[in-house]
C-alpha cells in the first residue's frame, strides 16, 4: 500500500514546586484506524511507572487512564506514533451533496450529537447570522464549508496567548483572534448554526520542506464535516486548507473537552511548569 508515512513523538513533563499526590489522568494520544490513515504502531510511557488503563471512549477514541496516589515532584507522559495516510480523494457526488442528502436516518443517527451545542460551542444568535450569511445560496455541503474555512483564515488573526484552553467559543469570536483550537470552535460553531454536521478532531500537522503551515510541531486541530457518500472530512480554517496526508488525526469530540491530550486533577501545589514537546516527521520504512 503507498502513502505518507508519518512519526510523532510528543513528550510532556509536568514539574511540581512541591509534592503532589492522587493524580488522575486521562489521555487522548493513540490514534484508531480511520479512513485515509491506518496507525502502524503506538507506544505510551508515564513516569513515575504506574498501570495504564486503555479503552475506548463514547466516540471510539483509543482513551488511556492512569491513577498515581504517591506522591512525586515530575509526572512524564510520553508517546510515539507511526501512521500511514492514503491520498485524500473526494468523490465528485460527495462535492456536489446538499442537505437532502443528509436526510437519511443512519446519516442522521451518526451525525445529531455533531449538530447540537457543547461545552465550549453555543449556536448564537451572531454566529447564526454570520454563517446564514455566508452560506446563503449555495446548495453544495462542500462549498459551504470551504467558504466558512475560508472566511475564519482571512478575518481572524492567529494569536497565541490571548485564548486558553477553556476560551468558549463566544469569546474567540468576539476576538476575532485565537490559535487552531479557537479556529475550530468558531468553525464548529458557523457549521451546525446552518445544519452542517462538524465535529472537532485533534492530532498533529507535518509541516514539509515547501510548506509554511501553522501548527506543525505542536498539537493541531481542525473541523471535520460530514459528507454523504464519504463521511468526515477536514477542513483546517487555521491554514485554509483540507486535512490532507499531511494530517495525523488522533481523536474525535464535540469540542476541546472530548479529545484533550493530556488531561487530569490533583492534590498539591497549584505551582506547575508544563512542557510540551512534539516532534513530526516523515519515514520511510
Amino acid at each position: 500500500m503507498m502513502g505518507t508515512k508519518l512519526q510523532v513523538t510528543h513528550r510532556t513533563v509536568f514539574e511540581y514546586a512541591a509534592p503532589v499526590s492522587d493524580s488522575i489522568n486521562t489521555l487522548h494520544l493513540e490514534p484508531r484506524n480511520f479512513p485515509f490513515q491506518r496507525t502502524i504502531s503506538s507506544i505510551i510511557r508515564v513516569l513515575p511507572s504506574t498501570r495504564i488503563r486503555r479503552f475506548s471512549d463514547l466516540y471510539q477514541n483509543i482513551t488511556h487512564h492512569f491513577e498515581m496516589f504517591k506522591p512525586h515532584q515530575q509526572l512524564e507522559v510520553y508517546s510515539r506514533l507511526k501512521v500511514q495516510n492514503l491520498q485524500l480523494i473526494i468523490p465528485d457526488r460527495s462535492m456536489d451533496a446538499c442537505a437532502q442528502d443528509l436526510n437519511d436516518l443512519s446519516i442522521r443517527e451518526r451525525t445529531w450529537p455533531f449538530l447540537q451545542e457543547s461545552h465550549l460551542v453555543s449556536l448564537q444568535p451572531k454566529i447564526w447570522r454570520t454563517a446564514v450569511d455566508l452560506t446563503y445560496g449555495v446548495g453544495s455541503l462542500h462549498q459551504q464549508a470551504m467558504i466558512i474555512m475560508r472566511w475564519i483564515h482571512e478575518n481572524f488573526l492567529y494569536s497565541p496567548g490571548v485564548t486558553v484552553v477553556n476560551t468558549h467559543l463566544a469569546e474567540a469570536f468576539a476576538l476575532r483572534a485565537g490559535v487552531c483550537q479557537d479556529f475550530t470552535h468558531v468553525m464548529l460553531g458557523l457549521c451546525r448554526s446552518v445544519g452542517l454536521p462538524a465535529r472537532y478532531a485533534s492530532g498533529y500537522l507535518y509541516n514539509g520542506s515547501s510548506d509554511l503551515l501553522i501548527g506543525a510541531q505542536a498539537s493541531h486541530a481542525w473541523c471535520e464535516v460530514y459528507l454523504p457518500h464519504i463521511g468526515w472530512i477536514g477542513y483546517d480554517p487555521t491554514n485554509n486548507t483540507l486535512a490532507d496526508e499531511r494530517y495525523v488525526k488522533v481523536a474525535v469530540g464535540r469540542d476541546y473537552d472530548d479529545v484533550t491530550p493530556v488531561k487530569g486533577v490533583y492534590s498539591g501545589t497549584s505551582h506547575c511548569i508544563m512542557k510540551v514537546d512534539v516532534i513530526v516527521e516523515k519515514t520511510e520504512y
